[in-house]
């Protein structure tokens, strides 16, 4: 080989060398986080760990009025214009208790068709570490169509931290989201827009106690995901807790003073009782009541495990309905930080995470 080939292959390698280099830092968050990504079991559950800057503050400047905003900010931010769908739903419970030794604990049922769970964990810059759980096929993923199947499939993971159901933060806050009959809202104030999962995602990041999450909400419009009612119960590591609703558009904050300490699917203001789920409230109210509201975390989970919301759903997309059921089960303990998640009703499926 000449020696002028040789020079021109060198300088081939070295120019591929650095290219390589160069975009192996430019995405060297995004290389980590996809990498961390990992099965937990069939049904099928997966773990996450967010190593990448998802911009949050960046989008708080401008926020979301629709779903498919919210789906062109991740787009261009984080996924390089590889895009997806929004499209959260569910029935669900939620409910706070107290431990015999003070602890308290935000329980939570996600109750739907057979979904994707991944279970993620975030350390933004500027925000709270957080671990929130998300159903991928609200992104657009399926059991057809797999986070596994191929590389493009696994990217639109990364917009996971904009689609958390329910999760806890280093402060001991938690939330969780359930769809109300007619919860739907389209708030215009002139504030910037959220939608209701990137909501969830702010107060994450940015709230340490209940009240703060409340002012944050209150900061901005709000705009309902999937053209579906939603209401949101929050809690904390001081023991409060509300639930958030929003009817004809106004935003209403329901105490745990005025007895709201859990909540189901239906509209719990102004005893409307719009909705669904009254069974499954009962229930839990009962049981909050018979224990004063005292209940270890291995209660607090075999209560969650006997108030399913079972059923058959119709889903945009099927022309028949889908027979429904919980999910995930998750009790959050917001002292020690600590989140013990039941996959789909299997108690053998139990995993356990901490963020401490």
């Amino acid at each position: 080989m000449s020696k002028k080939f040789k020079i021109l292959g060198l300088s081939i390698a070295a120019t591929a060398l650095a290219l390589s280099i160069g975009i192996g830092s430019l995405f060297f968050g995004e290389i980590r986080t996809l990498m961390s990504f990992k099965e937990l079991n069939d049904q099928p559950f997966y773990e996450m760990t967010y190593h990448a800057d998802y911009g949050l503050d960046e989008f708080l400047e401008s926020g979301a009025a629709t779903d498919d905003e919210l789906v062109d900010f991740i787009t261009k931010k984080i996924l390089k214009g590889v895009s997806f769908e929004v499209n959260p739903d569910g029935a669900c419970s939620t409910f706070i208790a107290t431990t015999p030794e003070e602890d308290d604990l935000f329980a939570r049922n996600f109750d739907y068709v057979p979904s994707i769970g991944l279970i993620v964990r975030t350390t933004p810059k500027n925000g709270y570490e957080s671990i929130s759980v998300v159903n991928l096929n609200h992104l657009g993923l399926s059991v057809e169509n797999m986070p596994t199947k191929n590389l493009l499939n696994r990217v639109i993971t990364l917009a996971a931290p904009y689609a958390p159901l329910d999760g806890m933060n280093e402060k001991g806050l938690a939330i969780g989201v359930l769809v109300i009959k007619d919860g739907i809202v389209h708030q215009d104030t002139g504030k910037i827009p959220i939608t209701t999962t990137s909501a969830i995602r702010m107060i994450l990041d940015k709230a340490a106690t209940v009240d703060e999450a409340i002012v944050l909400l209150k900061q901005y419009d709000m705009h309902s995901s999937g053209e579906t009612g939603y209401h949101f119960q929050i809690a904390d590591a001081n023991g409060d807790t509300a639930i958030v609703e929003y009817i004809n558009d106004e935003m209403h904050v329901l105490t745990k003073e005025e007895g709201h300490t859990a909540a189901t699917n239906f509209v719990l203001y102004n005893d409307l009782n719009l909705g669904y789920g009254q069974d499954r409230y009962e229930k839990i109210k009962q049981a909050q009541e018979a224990t004063n509201g005292v209940m270890t975390e291995e209660e607090a989970l075999n209560l969650l495990l006997d108030v399913p919301a079972q059923g058959v759903r119709e889903v945009e997309g099927s022309s028949e309905g889908i027979p429904s059921d919980t999910q995930w089960s998750c009790v959050y303990n917001l002292d020690d930080l600590t989140l013990q998640i039941c996959t789909d009703r299997d108690e053998s499926r139990i995993y356990n995470y901490s963020l401490k």
